[in-house]
């Protein structure tokens, strides 16, 4: 990310950097300017890269004061992903109380949300019939909550989670969708901020997080009360938390290496093999939004996997770079016990506190789903020294299980995971069809109208993320970068194990947890489109005018597809002219 070229290269067939025209030299210094005051060929370059630094060119040639102009581009680590989210917020949060009605399987979820926030665990709403739904948007949410509990199948903290805006503003549309809306557009900030510190540029990382709030899965899941987007939100915490860790961790390492007499700090076998990185919180806090992520949904347990075998290995690859001579003895002797209990006991444990409310319900019966089974149906046997509470959790949690494991009812809008990365079989959440002059549809449409709610990613977005996850995947393999590592695992934690289960019910909006490194892929592949700094004027001309159209492409692409996202009412030639394949009606 550095280099060490001089302002006065004079290259055959180049001209010097201070003779350049002013477009060619902003456009060469695009995102990037060379480190200084670090020696070449310092290990600390290599351990902890600088960031690119901003420039104030862009700024000075829009007319804005030298002295302002410094000051916005010191401040667009933090001042350019606020904008982006400010823009997935707005989005995001308007008319958000619409269609006003429960969509799709918010059927579920709103109400156990609101039965979890009143009572501490999930009741059935049967005693009001087929008719439940109608009545709690007829009264406003001014219903009795029933007292009989109800057996489900998903842990409590992403229902908990939406509880928390029913709470503030309501039990309606508006207020069990408003958490998911501000997860969404949080993940947007977080995303930026994530992406920043991966590729050490703003650029691509506000590039990042702006693609995810032009994406219409994403967008659509976070005006929608679902456990996936909460799931999401708690994966990406964890995945930000570990970045920060390794970027903390290699900190560390590179102060502890002793400098020459030059002011160069060199590996030093004797102290990468014997360092001990001491507290890590940020890892302590990955483990507690990894019991999170798991308290939501129980897909949270490959991430947890596939995120401690990946920290593990940054741990060897910053020994190895430190000069050790045995940088995997070294990690499983000082960090893999400590990496293991920042993580999975904080998970355990924060995973049983979500049970809580269930736990203090009562035992007789009137509590709980299976909160008495421990003193009735499983008296006796090998496991009578436990705690009643635990006995009857674990049933229960089996009985989920041998659920999850066998549930292959047919649905319409079910898919193959083989499907999701090129969006083979949407979601449709909300569907009707008003006559003219009803419910938004034109007067003069002619004939009835389509207004939908579609969980569909951004078409080019996601069909260049096919080709970015490509791109990932061989600068991995062969140039051996942990950025394109890094990506590649969080795809394949929220991903892969869904091909284990294909013919179980699943659908295509689960893949919203793997999105934000959808989105990480693009950049990066949009990063190299653009070129590194020291490619000719020409090649960067090239590349960034490719680059540009491919994001305004994406960018008109979430418009077109507007009021399928939020179920707007347009002619039916509109919305037919929107499927662009059969399987997407």
């Amino acid at each position: 990310m550095t280099s060490t070229a001089s302002s006065m290269d004079l290259r055959q067939g180049q001209t010097p950097h201070d003779q350049r025209p002013s477009w060619q030299q902003r456009l060469r210094r695009f995102g990037y300017a060379p480190a200084k005051d670090v020696p070449e060929g310092d290990v600390r370059d290599r351990l902890v890269p600088p960031y690119a630094e901003p420039s104030p060119r862009l700024w000075q040639a829009l007319g804005v004061p030298p002295v302002l102009a410094g000051r916005i581009a010191r401040w667009s680590g933090w001042g350019g992903p606020l904008l982006v989210t400010l823009l997935a917020g707005l989005t995001r949060f308007w008319n958000l109380g619409s269609p006003r009605a429960v969509i799709f399987d918010e059927t579920y979820y709103a109400k156990d949300a609101w039965a979890l926030v009143h009572h501490g665990f999930e009741v059935n709403w049967d005693k009001y019939g087929k008719n439940a739904n109608e009545l709690v948007l007829q009264t406003h949410g001014h219903l009795a909550v029933p007292t009989d509990p109800a057996y489900v199948v998903h842990p409590p903290v992403g229902k908990y989670v939406i509880g928390l805006g029913e709470l503030v503003f309501g039990f309606d549309p508006f207020g069990w969708r408003f958490m998911t809306a501000l997860l969404g557009t949080l993940s947007v900030l977080m995303l930026c901020r994530i992406g920043r510190r991966m590729f050490r540029s703003t650029f691509l990382g506000c590039l990042a997080g702006a693609l995810m709030a032009v994406d219409g899965l994403h967008f659509v899941m976070s005006r929608t009360s679902l456990l996936d987007g909460v799931l999401m939100f708690f994966v990406l915490s964890a995945f930000g938390c570990l970045i920060v860790d390794r970027d903390r961790a290699r900190e560390k390492l590179a102060a502890a290496l002793p400098a020459g007499p030059d002011g160069r700090v060199r590996p030093d076998a004797d102290t990468a093999d014997t360092f001990r990185f001491g507290l890590r919180p940020w890892r302590w806090a990955a483990g507690v939004m990894l019991g999170l992520a798991i308290g939501t949904k129980w897909n949270g347990l490959y991430v947890l996997a596939a995120f401690c075998v990946m920290a593990v290995l940054w741990d060897v690859g910053a020994r190895k770079v430190a000069g050790a001579r045995h940088p995997y003895l070294a990690v499983l002797k000082y960090d893999t016990g400590f990496a293991f209990l920042a993580t999975v006991p904080v998970a355990l444990v924060v995973y049983l506190a979500s049970w809580t409310g269930w736990i203090l319900s009562p035992a007789d019966g009137s509590g709980g789903y299976y909160r008495n089974w421990a003193a009735t149906d499983g008296k006796g046997g090998n496991w009578t020294f436990l705690p009643d509470w635990l006995r009857s959790l674990w049933h229960y949690e089996h009985e989920v299980y041998n659920f999850h494991v066998h549930l292959s009812s047919p649905h319409t809008y079910q898919s193959n995971p083989w499907s999701w990365i090129v969006l083979g079989r949407p979601v449709s959440y909300f569907y009707e069809s008003p006559s003219p002059g009803v419910d938004g549809c034109p007067s003069d449409a002619g004939e009835k109208c389509a207004r939908e709610v579609l969980a569909i990613g951004t078409p080019l977005l996601w069909w260049a993320a096919c080709f970015a996850l490509l791109y990932v995947l061989w600068r991995w393999a062969f140039r051996r970068d942990w950025r394109a590592g890094a990506i590649a695992c969080g795809i394949a934690a929220g991903y892969l194990p869904w091909f284990h289960y294909q013919e179980r019910t699943i659908f295509l909006f689960y893949a919203v947890v793997f999105l934000p490194f959808l989105c990480l892929a693009v950049a990066m592949m949009i990063g190299a489109i653009i070129g590194p700094p020291r490619s000719t004027d020409t090649r960067r001309v090239i590349g960034a005018s490719t680059a540009g159209v491919l994001v305004l492409l994406i960018a008109w692409n979430f418009i077109y597809f507007w009021p399928l996202y939020t179920g707007q009412a347009i002619p039916i030639d509109q919305w037919r002219s929107r499927m662009w394949l059969d399987t997407w009606v």
